[in-house]
């Protein structure tokens, strides 16, 4: 004990005052948007500050109807938003664990066990196997103990800890998070909260910023571009309304009209439209998305960095083969074992705990119970006479049993150069021995070795050494590779993904999971000390040819990362432990495991495998790539749309001609038709073969000048054949009503021809129909219907400004806006010999 706390541990008194002090002993969350600032962040958008000006200029105009239907119009647009935000925030908060770990402290000289979050410096803590630590604490008193660590420092094997007189050496302190795997200890904390190893990992990764990706980076660029084009416009329109026709308050309308055709708001709408509903589909796949953006990101992965312990493999020990006979048995559970082998894996049996804890001891049981079964009816009906602990000088378990016929049996298991030692064995059957055992260890196996001895007398000896044992064999464990690995890593590499192991493993163990996972192990091994005498450069070179890193330490992963990403890889970063946190976050994608990863983790990641099922990523992978593509699709359409929907409201004005968009028509377009396209494009199936090539190159931009050329084309052309219409309709001597009814019927009509002509760069429309897209179908009638009922609804043709269409005009409408598509159609025809034509 220090001189602060006594052996009574804390009173009452004092431990309220440095709760008060220091804070509960939790993590602090992160802060949450409230639907008031969600809501300030609308009413900033630019739609939404066009539909005020436009509601406004109505009012002054008396249009009273006009202005309470775009009135309205803002009020959907703010509830649409809050409500999304809002589950998107609910959403957050449920994956993190709120529930405090209990903790068993002194407390003026009484047991008490208390919320870990009003656990305080200067606690006496009473562990017990089993218990979670839940703050850092220098240990006074231990009984066997052994630490599970593999939270904080990725080691799957638990770690012996001992009461040491000043605390600084690791073995003797115990750290929050971590899991008491056997014995028993008193420990004083030293640090709670934000101040434990624990809490200094997640704080660090406050001073990593986010980024955003490229295609968010694009989309802002390009949406900032329209903007300022449209703005400009907005006002040339108003300014020449006024010089030619002298009307100011109609010329800020018309003016208003361009400038809400124009403005992209719908980019911006297709990302979260987009990547939201690929975050729904992959969620169906236990995948839980936290920042929608890396789902399409994860598409043009080309680096996947995963940790060993816990993602790759299953974080538990489990019995796997055996060393007997002068041979390596599989226990696989298939056939009988032999008398030997049955023997070996009873006395190993027998010299484990009566009721364990330690993960290796559970995992020998467990076997032994399925192939010998002999060894769980010894252990029930033998009676436990001696036990001859482990220690640091004693590397084993002994145990002396009584059998009903008063025979015993004294069986011991432990470090192979222990047991070997004391078994009958000379020294080349010794040295044989060991050197089997080491290449074991080089297929990353823990090995224990097992003997027997018989003993007839009453007393039991003192010293487990005075036992003449006979040695049985090797009993092989490892931390299980997740069954679903090795094909996830093949699919990755056939999707042209590099998969990288960084663990802090010692390399021969890393070496063999990686061949066993299917990970390239060609490449040179860099351990955590080739590292550190690496500059960043030589590191960024280095990482270019190594798929294995091993005794890496938690700063190290982050270095790593780094690396890679100065390599010019797009990174993707699994894991679940405290010390995979600060990478997760430098990482682009991050990529949490939910089952038994830490909050911390967690929070830092993109994304969470909420059945830690690592094979589910390669699907996530898919829909990235299938994402990006349909996101192609629909930016070349509303690159196209807006040109005509801009054209018709500055042509018209041009040529003296009456005006016949107004922003009511441009609501009953944006409301109708764009959001709806959107769902459109993105429920188009993924293309053939998308996980058999490469990732994209996330330098090529999303606006290339092919995308940009194609849709401005496909506009432009929309434009011209609905203009020639409107000016038919005009020169036929037909009333204010009919024409605008048919020019805006044109447009629709073109709208939809747009989006049919958008559905794939490549493929002819009869091709991209027969792809089931039930989304697709429910447009084209819903908008039909919309239209329908906005031209011969009289209530609604009213406000809208129509009259009636007699049939024939209405086929006019409908040539028009097909016709400015057809070119499309026909090139893909004509590129079809060629093969796939760039998207």
């Amino acid at each position: 004990m220090n001189e602060q706390t006594p052996p009574t541990g804390l009173s009452e008194a004092q431990a309220a005052a440095r709760l008060a002090a220091d804070g509960p002993n939790t993590l602090e969350a992160a802060r949450q948007r409230t639907t008031l600032a969600i809501a300030l962040e609308v009413v900033r958008e630019p739609m939404f500050l066009l539909l005020v000006g436009a509601a406004a200029v109505y009012l002054l105009l008396g249009s009273l109807r006009e202005a309470l239907v775009l009135s309205a119009s803002v009020v959907v647009v703010i509830v649409i938003t809050v409500v999304q935000e809002r589950k998107t925030e609910r959403a957050l908060e449920a994956l993190r664990d709120l529930s405090s770990p209990r903790a068993l402290v002194l407390r003026d000289g009484v047991e008490r066990r208390i919320a870990g979050a009003e656990v305080v410096r200067g606690d006496l803590l009473v562990l017990a196997e089993g218990d979670r630590v839940p703050a850092d604490a220098r240990l006074a008193a231990v009984n066997e103990l052994l630490v599970d660590e593999s939270l904080l420092t990725g080691e799957a094997l638990p770690v012996e800890k001992r009461a040491l007189g000043d605390g600084a050496a690791r073995e003797g302190q115990v750290y929050s998070g971590t899991l008491v795997v056997k014995g028993q200890g008193r420990a004083v904390v030293t640090a709670t909260g934000a101040h434990t190893e624990f809490g200094r990992i997640g704080g660090f990764l406050a001073s990593l910023e986010s980024e955003k990706t490229a295609l968010q980076r694009e989309t802002a660029r390009a949406v900032k571009l329209i903007a300022a084009i449209g703005l400009a416009l907005c006002v040339a329109v108003s300014l020449l309304y006024v010089a030619m026709r002298g009307d100011a308050l109609d010329g800020i309308l018309a003016g208003l009209t361009l400038a809400m055709a124009m403005v992209p708001e719908e980019f911006p709408v297709v990302l979260t439209v987009f990547l939201a509903l690929g975050a729904w589909r992959i969620a169906k796949r236990g995948v839980l998305t936290r920042r929608m953006p890396a789902v399409e990101m994860l598409g043009a992965a080309t680096v996947l960095c995963v940790d060993k312990t816990g993602t790759l493999t299953e974080n538990r020990m489990a019995l796997v083969e055996a060393y007997v006979e002068g041979g390596w048995r599989r226990l696989d559970g298939r056939g009988a074992p032999s008398h030997a082998l049955a023997e070996l894996l009873e006395t190993a049996a027998l010299a484990c705990e009566l009721e364990p804890f330690d993960p290796m001891e559970r995992a020998i049981l467990q076997g032994a119970r399925r192939a010998a079964p002999r060894a769980e009816r010894a252990r029930r009906s033998w009676r436990l006479e001696r036990d001859y602990p482990f220690s640091a000088d004693f590397l084993a378990v002994c145990h002396g049993w009584r059998a009903p016929g008063g025979e015993g049996v004294v069986a011991i298991k432990g470090a192979p150069e222990t047991v070997l030692a004391l078994c009958a064995l000379d020294e080349a059957a010794r040295r044989a021995a060991l050197e089997e055992a080491g290449r074991a260890a080089g297929r990353g196996l823990r090995l224990l070795a097992v003997g027997e001895a018989r003993w007839h007398a009453p007393q039991w000896a003192e010293d487990a050494r005075a036992y003449r044992f006979r040695w049985l064999g090797f009993v092989a464990l490892a931390d299980p590779l997740r069954a679903s690995v090795p094909a996830a890593v093949a699919e990755c590499r056939r999707a042209g993904i590099r998969v990288v192991m960084i663990t802090g493993d010692y390399p021969a163990t890393a070496l063999a999971i990686a061949r066993e996972a299917g990970i390239a192990t060609d490449g040179a091994v860099l351990s955590g000390e080739d590292i550190a005498r690496l500059d960043d450069a030589a590191l960024a070179r280095a990482v270019r040819g190594a798929s294995v890193f091993a005794r890496i330490l938690p700063e190290q992963k982050l270095r790593l990362v780094s690396a890679l990403k100065a390599a010019g890889e797009v990174v993707a970063m699994t894991g679940d432990g405290v010390n995979d946190a600060p990478a997760l976050k430098a990482a682009h994608i991050g990529v949490a495991m939910g089952k038994r990863g830490t909050d911390v983790a967690r929070e830092a990641s993109a994304l969470v495998l909420l059945e830690d099922d690592f094979g589910s990523i390669v699907e996530t992978v898919r829909t990235g790539r299938r994402i990006y593509e349909n996101i192609r699709n629909a930016m070349r359409y509303l690159i196209a749309v807006h040109v005509p929907t801009a054209g018709l409201s500055f042509v018209p004005l041009a040529f003296g001609w009456p005006l016949f968009l107004f922003p009511v028509h441009i609501v009953f377009l944006e409301f109708v038709i764009d959001p709806a396209c959107s769902i459109v494009f993105e429920a188009e199936p993924s293309e053939e073969g998308a996980m058999h090539r490469p990732p994209r190159d996330p330098r090529r931009p999303l606006f290339d000048r092919a995308m940009l050329a194609t849709g401005l084309g496909l506009g432009l052309s929309v434009l011209a054949s609905v203009t020639l219409a409107y000016w038919w309709a005009l020169d036929s001597g037909r009333s204010a009503g009919e024409v605008r009814a048919l020019g805006f019927a044109a447009i629709v009509f073109g709208n939809l021809a747009l989006i049919l002509a958008n559905l794939s760069g490549a493929q002819p429309l009869l091709e991209a129909l027969r792809r089931p897209n039930r989304a697709l179908w429910w447009v084209l009638g819903g908008t039909l219907a919309a239209l329908g009922a906005a031209i011969y609804v009289a209530p609604v043709a009213s406000l809208f400004r129509f009259a009636p269409l007699a049939p024939g005009d209405a086929l006019v409408a409908l040539a028009a806006g097909v016709a400015g598509v057809l070119w499309f159609e026909l090139a893909k025809l004509l590129r079809r010999p060629r093969g796939r034509a760039a998207r």
